[in-house]
This record gives structure tokens, sequence and C-alpha cells, in this order.
């Protein structure tokens, strides 16, 4: 069996192929890719393998575009820090949806899962939908309260109500209160967009993650965009693109 590997995270990556040949020592992990971009490209040249294990977020965005980039019709195991990608994963030939981090007991009931697909492919999907719906349902998504910061010498919590957005400035990622004060959090955008409530926090663009509370005024502008003014004031002019302007919009009238 031929296993390609989609993770950005080397000792995850390393776990992962280690555990697949803890499984079947014959297992042949074909490549490791760490990017959307990388994975969508080995895809196009190479020969699919017969089994992806796919983490969901990735450092240059969601393994989900892949699968929106180029046809892929064999059989995926995603893998993930998030439980709430759950249901979308499954519409993705996935034959499973596993936690990190990876244990061999689960692997091994979604690799076996695997085998029996070949032979029963359309009972296994109507197990899968019920499985995944039913987990999804019993284990909500619980979304961050406050966050760690760090000032001077001193660690403090930040909770929601103090917070009025985050921005990054290259790699570096601050969460900004209402007092205007910043702080260094070790997240990046990508992770707060999973970890913030999405009724309240908003991605206004590469570089700002707003909630609702500190949107001073908005005003539309040439080329279809939104140019939004914040509060406390942003260091410079923050636009909604015109693609994602009618998920803006839809976003402050819920």
């Amino acid at each position: 069996m031929k296993v390609l590997i989609i993770e950005d995270e080397y000792h995850s990556a390393q776990r992962a192929k280690s555990l697949l040949l803890e499984y079947d020592q014959n297992i042949n992990v074909v490549d490791t890719v760490d990017s959307v971009e990388k994975a969508t490209n080995w895809l196009v040249k190479h020969q699919e393998p017969d089994l992806l294990l796919v983490d969901i977020h990735l450092a240059d965005g969601s393994s989900f575009d892949i699968f929106k980039k180029i046809p892929v019709k064999n059989p995926v195991i995603f893998t993930t820090a998030y439980d709430q990608y759950a249901i979308q994963a499954f519409k993705i030939n996935s034959i499973d949806y596993l936690l990190k981090p990876l244990d061999f007991e689960d692997l091994s009931q979604a690799l076996n899962k695997y085998h029996q697909l070949s032979y029963d492919r359309k009972s296994i999907d109507s197990l899968d939908i019920q499985r995944i719906i039913q987990s999804i349902e019993t284990n909500q998504k619980k979304y961050k309260s406050r966050f760690l910061v760090k000032f001077g010498d001193t660690l403090q919590y930040k909770t929601l109500d103090e917070i009025a957005y985050f921005f990054a400035d290259d790699k570096i990622v601050y969460l900004v209160c209402h007092d205007a004060k910043r702080y260094i959090i070790d997240y990046t955008l990508e992770q707060l967009e999973q970890l913030l409530q999405p009724d309240f926090f908003f991605r206004l663009n590469r570089k700002v993650i707003t909630k609702i509370a500190s949107i001073a005024t908005v005003k539309a502008v040439y080329n279809g965009r939104l140019l939004v003014k914040l509060k406390p004031n942003f260091e410079s002019e923050i636009y909604v693109s015109k693609e994602r302007c009618s998920e803006f919009k839809t976003w402050l009238d819920q």
C-alpha cells in the first residue's frame, strides 16, 4: 500500500510514518509534503497513492483547498487538533478523522477500515456519516475565553471582554486590548480563526481579526472593497476585499 503524508509539522509527520510502519512494514510512504501548494503539485505530477494521510491545517492554508483545486479519487484519513472540521472532512472521500496527537490504536482502526472499504464501500460510508455527525453533536467545539500574555516578567491573562482585535506584523501576532495596549501571543491568525467564536470575531484580511464590538465604521470604497475603522485606531487602513464583502456583511447582520 502506497501512502502520501501531507503534514506541516515535522515531528507529527515522522510519528505518522512510524505508526504506519508499525501497523505494516510493507507500507510504502511515497513522500511527505508540508503545504497546500506542494501537495497539489505532487498529486498533479505523480500517480495517486492508495491512501492519503492529511493534516487539515497546513502552513499555507486548509488542506481542503487541495481537493478544491484538483480531483482526488482515493481515500483520505484526516488528522487535526480541531474537531469542528469532521463533517467537511467526511465529504472528501474520508475514511476517518483522527485527532492529534495520533495514537496507534486509532490509526490502526482507520487503516482496518481502509481495507474493509475495498469490499463494502457503501455500507462503510453510511456508517461513517452517522458516526462523525454524532461525534460532532456530542463534542461541541469549545472556543477560547481568555489568552495568556506576558507583560515584562509577569504572566497575565486577557479575557475576551478586554480584547479589541488581533493583528499580524510579519510573523508576530499581537493581541490588542480596548485600552490600546498590545501583547505578543503564541498563535498564528490561522489558529486564532479556529479558536475564536465566529459569531463575535471575523478575519478582515491577511493581517487582522476583529471583534464585532471593535468596529467603529464601515465604508464602501472603490473596486467593491470595504474600508473598516477599528477602535482603538489601527495604525494603517484596513480593507475587506471584494470577494469577502458578502461574507462580512452577512456576519455583521446576523
